[in-house]
């Protein structure tokens, strides 16, 4: 469990930082209520996630980071789907997709804490 619990955090920091490193360049049409300086705060907030979840693996000590920066990653997922919604510009299939990922940060976040607990 604890190799598949590393696999999934990898290829979370890896999609985490894509999507930091592509808020840079683009915004999504339904995401205009979002002013552009929150948006690249978005984007920094990813981008220290995508290191939280990695770090770990280097330094045991850091163990607690992988969980908390899941969370911050589930909550924005969950703001993009209420963002969506509440912009009148609903794209199902976005909002599938940030489900999705809030709900493998979720199993990110309980496995996270789980080891850390062990430790």
């Amino acid at each position: 469990m604890n190799i598949f619990l590393w696999i999934i955090q990898i290829l979370l920091a890896l999609h985490t930082l894509a999507g930091a490193v592509w808020k840079f360049s683009n915004s999504e049409p339904s995401l205009k209520a979002i002013p552009h300086g929150v948006w690249l705060a978005m984007s920094v907030i990813e981008i220290l996630c995508s290191v939280s979840l990695v770090l770990p693996a280097f330094a045991k000590s850091l163990d607690i980071l992988a969980p908390i920066a899941a969370i911050c990653i589930a909550g924005e997922m969950l703001l993009d789907c209420g963002v969506n919604i509440f912009s009148g510009n609903i794209n199902p299939g976005h909002l599938f997709y940030w489900l999705v990922v809030a709900f493998i940060c979720a199993l990110v976040a309980y496995g996270g804490f789980q080891r850390w607990k062990a430790a």
